[in-house]
């Protein structure tokens, strides 16, 4: 994990276990269910960025004899357990507070502590949110958000965006239902603000734990590394085609390479050697990851008319 990594991380544990206090403090005076809602979610966040940083740490682990290729995945792993607990802590408490607090229904007291609360929680979350847009726009390049999330190989990044977006959203959705309440004397608009925290969430947790999934199963490095790693090899002037090639991210930061190459047939045993050392350590130089590679060499099982 790079330090703008670890700076959104510890930014938004900050953010969201001060906010936390602030909201049961604020539903102990006001006995709002959106709020209450709202606290929960900000006990989920800090709980969330504490998985992410212990994530980081699994992932740095010296590769054993049952793991060969290390614990990079581990940061996935904790980027998905985090979707668990956004959609189970965050979004179904909220749904089954507002749900309770429907057909239950009681006024609010103190109005002004959830409204001055919310209001502050906005501001926090909003610098939480800054930060890690700061840090994302590094590596994001020209791509769109939506693009970014769905394609980028760094579980933390995504998470932190998403929450502090889905953070900034909840405390807004409070904020409507408490101050819907407070102007029609009717506390089911603070109930309904609850429930539309806890489909936010449940939404928020599911795609998460979509991306995650496809991590964990391994994607591959995606197509502009694995051109590279075609160009690196195809321009060796012993290399006659590139049979085959597979990568995939062992980590966010590592990847796998498996390749298939033809090689001129006069190459002794040693040269051939040599030219597969010097082809490995060109696509590490490329590459803008540590690259594992395994380079098989190969004859081609269908050459092209009249090169048999």
């Amino acid at each position: 994990m790079n330090p703008g990594n670890r700076r959104a991380i510890v930014a938004a544990l900050f953010a969201n276990s001060g906010i936390a206090v602030l909201k049961f403090i604020g539903w102990s005076f006001t006995g709002a269910a959106s709020l209450l809602a709202e606290a929960v979610h900000s006990v989920a966040d800090t709980t969330n960025q504490a998985l992410l940083l212990w994530g980081n740490v699994a992932a740095k682990k010296a590769p054993t004899a049952d793991h060969a290729f290390g614990h990079g995945r581990e940061r996935y792993f904790w980027a998905f357990v985090v979707s668990m607990v956004i959609f189970s802590l965050g979004g179904l408490f909220a749904l089954y507070e507002g749900t309770l607090k429907l057909f239950s229904p009681h006024g609010l007291r103190e109005p002004a502590w959830a409204i001055g609360i919310l209001l502050t929680g906005i501001v926090f979350e909003g610098l939480s949110l800054r930060t890690a847009v700061q840090v994302a726009r590094q590596s994001k390049g020209s791509e769109s958000w939506w693009a970014y999330i769905r394609r980028t190989k760094n579980p933390e990044l995504p998470v932190v965006l998403l929450e502090d977006l889905g953070a900034l959203a909840g405390l807004v959705l409070a904020l409507m239902g408490i101050g819907l309440s407070i102007w029609t004397g009717n506390p089911r608009f603070d109930a309904l603000g609850s429930v539309a925290i806890g489909v936010l969430l449940v939404g928020i947790a599911s795609l998460l734990a979509i991306e995650m999934k496809s991590l964990l199963i391994g994607e591959s490095a995606g197509p502009e590394t694995e051109s590279l790693i075609r160009s690196e090899t195809l321009r060796h002037p012993a290399v006659r085609q590139l049979i085959q090639l597979r990568t995939q991210h062992i980590g966010p930061d590592d990847i796998l390479v498996g390749a298939k190459v033809e090689f001129d047939s006069d190459l002794s045993f040693r040269d051939l050697s040599a030219v597969i050392n010097e082809i490995e350590a060109s696509i590490r130089k490329a590459v803008p990851f540590s690259a594992l590679i395994y380079i098989e060499p190969a004859v081609d099982p269908d050459p092209p008319d009249g090169d048999s």
